[in-house]
């Protein structure tokens, strides 16, 4: 089975959804108390949870249009997604582990991309 561009377009769009709600999780938990009240009038954690179900929902349509290990690799823009967010919305910093680390997933998932397409079917 050949990996469609459209579900590989989903995966990422997915990464998006899911690091967003990463975001929110952690804005969320900065005045989380354990007492069922407050947790379910914490929107940013309604929210968090809601983004998830969504992603969750959306990446299996997308396994649907391509194989497995060309379409879980993508799920690693996720650490993309949120050091980039954290820094625009959390006022974090990227030092040069971290923009090495970015370079290194990007790296690695053009690398099974390209591996994907060379691959010979029935090839053990």
């Amino acid at each position: 089975m050949t990996t469609k561009l459209w579900a590989a377009l989903l995966v990422l769009f997915t990464t998006l959804l899911t690091s967003s709600a990463q975001l929110l999780w952690k804005k969320g938990s900065a005045t989380l108390t354990f007492g069922v009240a407050s947790i379910i009038t914490n929107y940013y954690l309604i929210g968090g949870l809601l983004l998830y179900v969504v992603g969750g929902a959306l990446i299996i349509i997308a396994f649907r249009g391509g194989e497995v290990s060309v379409l879980y690799p993508i799920l690693a823009t996720s650490y993309i997604w949120v050091s980039l967010l954290s820094v625009k919305f959390l006022g974090e910093v990227m030092n040069n582990f971290k923009w090495a680390g970015v370079t290194t997933i990007i790296l690695g998932i053009v690398l099974i991309g390209y591996g994907s397409k060379e691959s010979v079917p029935g090839a053990v």
